[in-house]
């Protein structure tokens, strides 16, 4: 198995090749030549397989012959090692709870296979790894914890600076030792654009060996299939058609159940549900996209104004926008629309969710208004107690703080200021070298 890019203008590259490039020198993104379907006893009996019994098949069968199958076992084995349970809410709604991991959110299934898969890659180099990782709150935390002392992989995290939550930014800040705290003067849009900056710079890249951990790294993207066949396992029983509400932003988790879908996972419908960063919604609605500067809102891990995935999505559909329609309805809401449904689930269903879920919850009720006979499961990407000080006053109840966050509370924050200019951005990197 190789992989192409989206730009058609780099090489082929093995597995290993494509996850420590991060992003192919032609500035697209990295896919696998073929997205192969699971065998008819897979698809079967996979309700009765455990979480990383489904990790391990996934995963060999779509990376195929592009890495030794037992060191894929170990990896994912260790990686998935923390549950992703369905919690039925009531009527045809359930919840997918994908925050049980250490960072409290779902990108840690993701952070912590690559983790273990660079790992593996880099443990004859002699020099280090160099992560650069973009965040807008949750991919951060995620990295930081999946990589931390990580030998020989350094991580440097840039945020926008007062856009993340204050959990959020003390789980970026507080760690020290292999893990550095970028805060930018921007928005998200602005700390992608440095890391893919940092990318195509030839020069600098012949002297520092850097990679990627946010979802354009394919090797983000893989481990978030997984939790798609999780959650289906736990609702085959109800023999109906199951549609998935995702809350998005960067488009990765989406791109990531599409190709579960490909793959023969009986996903009825996907429903990108998204803030006012509703790029992706007016493009199903007029056919083209126009990136926008990303605005902030209460749901801040989806506030991305050039969702990167987003040409994975056109790649796998051969950019014919009426076939992305056939399998994804989107809807697009606001931040009063967001604290009304926190609201609203608490009320109806004795539920604590999180804005992301919120919105996700929001897009799902409308599509199972137009069809009730489906069962519908809305992603809850992460913990509640992450965004405190919105979630608190919208149900007007206290949520519990787990212990993992709690100690942070005292820490000290550490982060180095940092501009939009790449001229900035590269002297940092330079004192890498």
């Amino acid at each position: 198995m190789k992989f192409y890019s989206t730009n058609q203008k780099a090489p082929r590259a093995t597995l290993k090749e494509a996850v420590l490039n991060g992003l192919p020198a032609d500035n697209g993104l990295y896919m696998p030549e073929k997205i192969t379907p699971l065998s008819d006893e897979f698809l079967h009996n996979f309700p009765f397989y455990t979480f990383k019994k489904i990790a391990f098949k996934v995963a060999r069968t779509l990376l195929q012959n592009s890495i030794d199958h037992q060191l894929l076992k170990q990896v994912t084995d260790e990686a998935i090692n923390f549950p992703a349970p369905v919690k039925h809410l009531g009527d045809n709604f359930y919840s997918l709870e994908l925050f049980h991991g250490p960072s409290l959110a779902f990108k840690d299934y993701g952070a912590r296979f690559m983790a273990r898969l660079m790992s593996h890659f880099v443990k004859d180099e002699e020099r280090d790894l160099h992560i650069l990782v973009a965040t807008s709150g949750d991919t951060g935390g995620a990295v930081a914890m999946g990589f931390y002392k990580v030998p020989g992989i350094k991580v440097t995290i840039l945020y926008p600076k007062g856009k993340v939550s204050h959990l959020q930014e003390l789980q970026l800040t507080t760690l020290g030792e292999n893990i550095t705290a970028l805060e930018v003067e921007g928005v998200f849009d602005d700390c992608q654009a440095l890391v893919k900056q940092a990318f195509l710079d030839t020069k600098l890249r012949e002297q520092l060996l850097i990679s990627s951990a946010n979802s354009i790294n394919i090797s983000r993207l893989i481990p978030q299939i997984f939790y798609y066949f999780e959650a289906i396992k736990q609702v085959a029983d109800l023999k109906k058609p199951v549609v998935m509400s995702v809350p998005s932003g960067n488009f990765g988790n989406l791109t990531a159940g599409i190709i579960a879908q490909k793959m023969g996972l009986p996903i009825h419908r996907f429903i990108a549900a998204v803030n006012d960063n509703d790029g992706f919604y007016r493009y199903l609605q007029q056919g083209s996209f126009t990136p926008k500067p990303s605005v902030q809102t209460l749901s801040t891990a989806m506030d991305v104004g050039n969702p990167s995935n987003l040409v994975r999505i056109n790649e796998i559909f051969n950019f014919d926008v009426q076939s992305i329609k056939n399998h994804i309805t989107s809807f697009t809401y606001n931040n009063a629309d967001t604290k009304k449904a926190l609201q609203e689930i608490y009320e109806k269903f004795n539920y604590v969710a999180d804005p992301h879920g919120a919105v996700g919850y929001l897009g799902l009720k409308a599509f199972l208004k137009q069809h009730p006979s489906a069962v519908g499961i809305f992603q809850e990407t992460a913990h509640p107690s992450k965004f405190i000080d919105i979630v608190e006053p919208a149900i007007q109840q206290k949520v519990a703080i787990p212990k993992n966050l709690k100690r942070l509370m005292g820490k000290e924050k550490r982060a180095i200021p940092m501009s939009i200019e790449y001229a900035d951005f590269k002297k940092y990197l330079e004192q890498l070298i």
